[in-house]
């Protein structure tokens, strides 16, 4: 592992010095320094229908140092490359907090910050990510730890053995980082993975030992999965042939989390080859549960103006026009209500555990 963690090291940082060596030949050749940055938006992704996958298009933007709108995000991109080079000569990670401050100075003779905020420092690492294709955990910077896993896995993380089935109720902190120089997978028993959008369901479900009944991973993110969950749950997929079922609200927020984990995200269109799971399967909560497990409609929630708006700009996406996904949307339209996942509570505090996945995974009631 260490060879092959040295070796990426290497062409990374090869990369970020191209960087810097556009600087210098542009200089010696007095022209105007310049580089392309792919463009990361709706207008420039393409779906692949036979593979499943969002990927990036191939438009771009030129970001060059003698334009006078460029010149300061080139500089800041190119100070942004430097601290990453840094980092792999080094061999060290951090966080983009630090990235932030690592790059933020006042330019000389001048009252002028290089940063004013992180919110600017923090988009061109995605740039850089997608222009040097290399993921944001390859130029070691990850994030803080935002999702939890239980069940019956065991990882190397560090040296350390990590049994995820003897950490009691809380589980073990999902690292940012999971690529395989990181985190080895050292044994998984489990039947499949369940991605599940909320703590507080992962935390009924791991309390309930529902991962024990039905010999599963139980995987969290706390909202929108970050990438290091998503990158774990295609790992497991990939690697042990597990099915990944996502388990989130009935509303168009939660069906854009389940797109995310199958398809890919719009803005990180770029990482789909290694982070979507093409076959994962959406569990639940469907617009049709309220019906078939008796939930009254007064523990539904009214859809307001922004949440209809979503839901419409999802059914024009091409990853939703299949027709069991069209007709899912415009019945949560029509019945005007949208769903959380704890309104199961209403019938049971533990009919989520007990009554509802049970039922789901022996009926196989999913959508693909």
């Amino acid at each position: 592992m260490a060879k092959k963690k040295a070796k990426t090291n290497g062409i990374v940082e090869k990369k970020l010095i191209g960087i810097a060596d556009t600087v210098v030949v542009a200089a010696e050749h007095s022209k105007d320094p310049t580089f392309s940055i792919p463009i990361r938006s709706l207008a420039n992704v393409n779906f692949d229908e036979k593979r499943g996958l969002i990927e990036l298009g191939k438009r771009k933007q030129a970001r060059s140092f003698f334009n006078v709108g460029m010149a300061k995000k080139f500089m800041q991109t190119v100070l942004v490359a430097d601290a990453l080079a840094e980092l792999q000569r080094a061999d060290l990670t951090t966080s983009l907090r630090e990235i932030y401050y690592r790059t933020k100075h006042t330019i000389k003779d001048s009252h002028e910050n290089t940063f004013d905020s992180q919110n600017e420092s923090d988009p061109l690492i995605e740039d850089l990510e997608v222009t040097l294709a290399a993921l944001r955990e390859e130029l070691h910077v990850r994030a803080e730890n935002a999702g939890s896993i239980v069940g019956p896995v065991v990882f190397i993380d560090d040296g350390d053995r990590v049994d995820c089935s003897r950490l009691g109720k809380g589980g073990y902190s999902v690292p940012s980082i999971v690529e395989p120089e990181y985190l080895q997978i050292a044994s998984c028993k489990a039947d499949f993975v369940l991605l599940v959008e909320k703590g507080t369901q992962w935390n009924r479900l791991s309390e309930d030992k529902f991962w024990r009944r039905y010999n599963c991973v139980l995987l969290t993110g706390n909202g929108q999965p970050p990438r290091g969950v998503r990158r774990l749950a295609r790992r497991l997929h990939e690697e042990y042939n597990l099915p990944v079922y996502v388990l989130v609200d009935n509303d168009p927020w939660g069906y854009y989390i389940y797109s995310v984990v199958k398809q890919g995200s719009i803005n990180l269109a770029f990482e789909s080859q290694r982070m979507a799971i093409p076959k994962a399967k959406f569990i639940g909560l469907s617009s049709a549960d309220p019906d078939h497990y008796g939930l009254p409609r007064n523990v539904g929630i009214k859809l307001n103006d922004k949440d209809i708006s979503r839901a419409r700009e999802l059914m024009k996406y091409k990853w939703f026009q299949k027709k069991e996904w069209q007709n899912e949307i415009k019945r949560m339209l029509t019945s005007e209500l949208k769903y959380e996942l704890d309104a199961l509570a209403n019938k049971d505090f533990q009919y989520l555990t007990k009554t509802y996945l049970p039922r789901k995974l022996k009926e196989k009631d999913w959508l693909d």
